[in-house]
């Protein structure tokens, strides 16, 4: 697919230009500045024969926080008449010029049918746009793909005719030079795709039942509650949870003696319950009762004489918790080099635990070295491993094979969402792991016509939502989903809050 660029000045169009690769120059059309000309280029055959628009180049900022350089990508254009034009791709454009460094406010547009200030400047503001142009809506149709990407040059502050009002013109259009190879890279990721959605992915019961947790605790015993750690590894549940009055606390110490204090779902060690009980503090655990089930086998396999080897990641909150129940009796194994190497003092009497967030191809693997050094090691009668990221990786297993690209969405803390993302690559597929749709970066799209998208078990729906979204305003797509299993477990919650 064709992109083109629109750009109304000549200085605009220039500058854009000296930031392109050579190939995609000529690509850059001058429309001609205001809503006449704008409309005149627009059923142009430069315009009417493009796959995708872009337009570029200065505007005058409504939101009194963006100053003159500022990069402004629209997430939405309003024309003269209040009708919009939604930019899907704006937030994936955004991020790649993040990645280089730009600044970058998304946000609405509005599009003027005439040169704005005072009063009717101070009106656009209201409405929620962040800046105001003259030419965008006049340019992009809800047909193809379209971004706009403007430079703020006049503040909301500022005199439109004032001395140093082409200080700042000039200094606008300097800035679209290194906004031109996010442009570049925005057009060479527009076409067609299929995205494969894996099912099932995003929240599992037990992260269900600890955001519930801590929703419930709020609404019974009021803002504040604190949190020992994040509930769920995600930044955007923390973050929701945090705005709505609850605290998160790495240590028990930081919690004012008897307020009500959340457990996380990853599970505490004894000491941590103990220190509790001595501050006296309203204990709401929230541990995931997968969790809780290796604990109990932790304390059931050492009081009877075994050494546990514990296959799970050093520094995971799950890893303390649980270690922590026997930590005299218990050794950790990360991987393939520990488990050649750990030594156990009577080979046999032990027994292997799993943390419940690792990969099934990566502990098997762990789990033949032990077996072959230690012929009578035991395991749980029922796998650790929760069935949640079990299902999850099965699950995208089938998507990775006819992926070119897989996308994870999950926090870079979230273990399961981390052994999606190794799942994906053994099976031969690029795979990254996003946040969000502000971490998908443009250039890994480009030639992926089939993106394969799953979400960790702490990650909720919305964010896929976002990701799918924003790869369809870079063109059509067909979105198919690859059910594995229908889950249908629930946990019930812990009774200090399940009256309400």
């Amino acid at each position: 697919m064709t992109a083109i660029f629109c750009a109304p000045l000549k200085w605009e169009a220039d500058a854009l230009r000296r930031g392109l690769p050579p190939g995609l120059t000529d690509r850059v059309l001058r429309t001609g500045s205001g809503p006449a000309r704008a409309g005149r280029a627009a059923g142009g055959a430069a315009v009417t024969s493009a796959d995708a628009v872009l337009v570029a180049g200065i505007a005058g900022g409504l939101d009194p926080s963006l100053r003159p350089g500022d990069v402004v990508v629209a997430d939405r254009v309003v024309a003269p008449d209040g009708s919009e034009r939604a930019c899907p791709s704006a937030r994936l454009l955004a991020g790649r010029l993040r990645a280089d460094g730009i600044g970058v406010r998304v946000g609405a547009i509005a599009t003027s049918d005439r040169v704005v200030s005072g009063a009717r400047r101070a009106a656009l503001a209201r409405s929620g746009a962040v800046a105001v142009d003259m030419e965008s809506a006049y340019l992009l149709d809800a047909d193809r793909p379209g971004a706009v990407v403007r430079v703020v040059a006049d503040p909301a502050d500022g005199r439109l005719l004032a001395p140093a009002t082409l200080r700042r013109v000039r200094q606008a259009v300097a800035a679209l030079t290194p906004v031109a190879p996010a442009v570049a890279d925005w057009a060479a990721a527009v076409g067609p795709r299929t995205v494969l959605l894996a099912e099932p992915r995003s929240f599992c019961a037990g992260v269900e039942r600890a955001i519930e947790v801590v929703e419930q605790a709020l609404a019974q015993r009021g803002a504040p509650v604190y949190v020992r750690k994040q509930i769920v590894h995600n930044e955007h549940v923390v973050g929701d949870l945090a705005t709505r009055g609850a605290v998160f606390v790495d240590e028990l110490d930081d919690v004012p003696a008897g307020a009500t204090v959340v457990f996380s779902a990853h599970g505490v060690s004894p000491a941590v319950r103990e220190r509790a009980q001595t501050r006296e503090l309203d204990v709401i655990d929230a541990t995931c009762p997968l969790v809780t089930k290796v604990h109990s086998e932790v304390r059931r396999f050492a009081d009877r004489g075994d050494t546990i080897v514990f296959i799970g990641h050093q520094g995971h909150e799950e890893t303390e918790g649980t270690m922590g129940e026997r930590p005299d009796s218990t050794v950790l194994v990360q991987d393939l080099a520990d488990a050649e190497s750990v030594q156990i003092p009577d080979p046999q009497r032990c027994s292997y635990l799993v943390q419940t967030t690792l990969s099934a191809y990566e502990v098997a693997e762990v789990v033949q070295v032990l077996r072959r050094r230690f012929p009578a090691i035991k395991g749980p009668a029922t796998d650790d491993i929760c069935y949640a990221t079990t299902n999850r990786q099965d699950a995208l297993r089938d998507v990775a094979g006819a992926a070119d690209l897989v996308l994870v969405v999950g926090s870079q803390n979230s273990s399961n969402s981390r052994r999606l993302v190794e799942t994906a690559q053994r099976f031969g597929a690029a795979s990254y792991l996003v946040d969000d749709v502000d971490d998908v970066d443009l250039r890994w799209l480009a030639g992926a016509s089939t993106v394969g998208i799953t979400a960790g078990a702490s990650a909720p729906a919305a964010l896929v939502d976002d990701v799918v979204a924003g790869i369809g305003g870079l063109g059509p797509i067909q979105v198919h989903t690859r059910r594995l299993v229908t889950e249908n477990v629930h946990f019930t919650l812990p009774k200090e809050v399940r009256g309400a």
